[in-house]
């Protein structure tokens, strides 16, 4: 696969971190944005900056989208100067975005049609793992596609599960999204009720750590919520879409559930009262300000920093892509 060449479109605060990594290890990589403006986050990178989705899939092997909405998404591949104006066969469309698993299938015949193969691998860990190249790659699709994106796959996550057929992981990725914001919001509760009883903080986030309550959104956006910043690179927007195309995938199964449409009420309120670019964390905050009590605690950073692993993307021909 030497030479291969990468075009990556979407530069939102996760996507920009993964074409960082691909950038990094000597891909040849091709970028597109809808802002201009997101230029400047690469102006001193070894890149090539395109004017179009269709000129990028012109121009590349394997396409890259990492897109906020299934709107988006279909906005890229079907308008005018699209993706499938500059689509041909033996090009590969490798979609990232979190979205909607019948979207994705729709806009994947219409790909495939071109002679092009379609691959879906949303990321799961946050933007600090996405910075380190140590986030974790859901990947549905045929395995002629799975083999062909895996070399590139490598290079921006660690680790990488297949999980079937096409649509398979788009609907496991909002499904994880869906207990992160549950997580999220029984946080908030656990944390509070923590400090009405008098426990430290600091204290209370070590118990939890280490007990069978523990989870990863805890270990990770827990701490952003003790330092007052609720920083988590991901906004309120963008979880209220999750948790509605988890509501939707309820709906579309007939499930009788307890818990869903209570999330996306919760959501949607803190989405109204913040406002939709207000981080995702600031859930939280509703409950701080409904309880005029703060959860804060000493020595927590304002910003996640991935602490397990430290990864460089190692180069394109290295190791790691064997």
């Amino acid at each position: 696969m030497d030479g291969i060449s990468v075009g990556f479109i979407g530069l939102g605060n996760l996507g920009l971190r993964l074409v960082l990594n691909l950038i990094k290890s000597g891909i040849n990589t091709f970028i597109y944005d809808t802002d201009d403006n997101k230029k400047e986050n690469v102006k001193d990178k070894n890149v090539t900056w395109l004017t179009s989705p269709k000129e990028i899939a012109e121009n590349v092997d394997i396409v890259i989208t990492c897109l906020p909405s299934p709107e988006a998404v279909a906005s890229v591949v079907e308008s005018k100067n699209g993706l499938l104006e500059g689509l041909r066969p033996n090009k590969l469309w490798v979609e990232m975005s979190t979205t909607d698993s019948q979207e994705l299938l729709r806009l994947a015949k219409l790909v495939e049609g071109k002679g092009s193969m379609v691959l879906e691998a949303p990321v799961s860990g946050g933007c600090h793992r996405a910075s380190t190249g140590n986030i974790s790659i859901l990947v549905g699709g045929k395995r002629i596609a799975f083999e062909k994106a895996l070399p590139i796959l490598k290079i921006v996550g660690l680790e990488i599960v297949h999980v079937g057929e096409l649509g398979k992981a788009s609907i496991l990725k909002v499904v994880t999204n869906f207990l992160a914001s549950t997580h999220l919001v029984a946080i908030g509760e656990a944390l509070m009720v923590s400090k009405k009883a008098g426990i430290d903080l600091g204290k209370a986030y070590d118990a939890i750590k280490i007990s069978s309550g523990n989870s990863f959104v805890h270990e990770t956006e827990s701490q952003v919520i003790l330092s007052g910043s609720y920083n988590v690179n991901f906004t309120m927007d963008l979880v209220c879409k999750d948790v509605g195309l988890f509501q939707k995938l309820v709906d579309t199964y007939g499930i009788k559930t307890d818990l869903s449409e209570k999330i996306v009420k919760i959501f949607e309120r803190g989405k109204t009262t913040y406002g939709s670019r207000a981080w995702s964390t600031q859930i939280v905050k509703l409950l701080e300000d409904q309880n005029c009590e703060y959860l804060r605690s000493d020595g927590f950073p304002k910003e996640l920093i991935d602490e397990e692993i430290d990864i460089t993307p190692l180069p394109f021909n290295s190791k790691k892509d064997n």
